[in-house]
């Protein structure tokens, strides 16, 4: 069984793993869509551009996690909690998105 360390590297890299996909997704079919680099930070769309870049980013540090020197990706705890930890992201990050990107009419009489 992986230590402590190596399980939250795991878990780190499967949320960072998450995040990759709907920056990725935007940035290919041209859409904005928010980043820590928008006004105001992950509400505000940033470029698809931009997305781009973010996704690479969340790749690569993912990726590194990873590879890093305590991951074993051969041990099923760590897979499994970094598998865990992308399902659990993904679902709190469509909770998040669901609403930092409601229209300002939502919910109004108009």
């Amino acid at each position: 069984m992986p230590d402590l360390r190596a399980l939250l590297t795991a878990a780190a890299a499967g949320a960072l793993a998450a995040n990759v996909v709907p920056h990725l997704a935007h940035g290919i079919t041209g859409k904005p869509f928010p980043t820590p680099f928008a006004d105001p930070p992950g509400v505000g769309d940033s470029s698809p551009g931009l997305n781009l870049v973010w996704a690479s980013i969340n790749a690569a540090a993912a990726t590194g996690l990873l590879y890093s020197g305590r991951a074993r990706l051969t041990d099923p705890a760590f897979v499994g909690t970094a598998g865990a930890s992308a399902v659990i992201s993904a679902v709190a990050l469509r909770r998040y998105f669901a609403r930092a990107r409601v229209p300002a009419h939502a919910g109004s009489d108009n």
